[in-house]
């Protein structure tokens, strides 16, 4: 029996790629979900043309997008059996979710990251403080937890059941490295995988600005030596 595939996209303000990320993911998805973040454009309107269900969230942060979506599936009375994250911003490729979910289909493995390796990457598509960010997160994750992450990439797969037991909580920027943390902690299987990374549409909202470079790289590093210690 083929598996039950959800897919979360957290958005804010991609009213003009939304469209193009919901349109290559592959047809057997069983449902895709854009959580709409205080969008001030047709994010949402051009996600709901284009296929997806629609959920608001009014707290800002990605980390509260996808816990919206979250609780949107936790709701449904057939629960799905992999999840699936992804940006809205069209900086992935749409299409690269059938290897994303393969190691969990054949292997049993519990959770998957596409990692954006620098030979796949378009050129710029990273900026050098989110290289810089990657590379010390990772390292102190290799440190702490003997960890064989190598980035903290939003493309990423993972069991549902496995995602219920991580009670993911970060509201913000360090929901990505917060997952990573506790599938090392939990002790789950999980898996890198190369993806091909390009230039985003638009401006990004973290990398994009000295502000949410800042923050961003705080809570992740928060967030590690936080684990650290208990």
């Amino acid at each position: 029996m083929a598996p039950i595939i959800k897919v979360i996209i957290p958005a804010y303000n991609e009213a003009e790629s939304i469209g193009k990320v919901i349109k290559q993911i592959p047809g057997y998805v069983n449902e895709i979900i854009v959580v709409n973040n205080n969008s001030t454009d047709d994010t949402a309107k051009n996600a709901k043309q284009s296929g997806a269900i629609v959920l608001t969230e009014l707290n800002s942060g990605y980390g509260n997008a996808c816990l919206k979506g979250i609780n949107y599936i936790k709701q449904q009375v057939k629960k799905p059996d992999i999840i699936v994250f992804l940006d809205g911003d069209f900086s992935d490729y749409p299409e690269e979710l059938t290897k994303i979910i393969a190691p969990i289909i054949e292997r049993d493995v519990d959770f998957v990251l596409g990692a954006r390796v620098k030979n796949l990457r378009e050129k710029g598509a990273m900026q050098p403080q989110q290289i810089f960010g990657n590379w010390l997160a990772t390292f102190l994750m290799r440190l702490f937890y003997k960890s064989k992450f190598t980035d903290l990439g939003p493309f990423r797969a993972i069991k549902y059941e496995t995602l219920q037991s991580l009670k993911m909580q970060d509201p913000t920027y360090g929901w990505t490295v917060e997952m990573q943390l506790k599938i090392l902690k939990q002790k789950h299987i999980y898996r890198e995988i190369p993806v091909k990374y390009r230039n985003r549409i638009g401006v990004s909202k973290v990398s994009g600005t000295l502000k949410g470079s800042i923050f961003a790289g705080i809570k992740i590093l928060t967030w590690i030596v936080k684990y650290s210690f208990k």
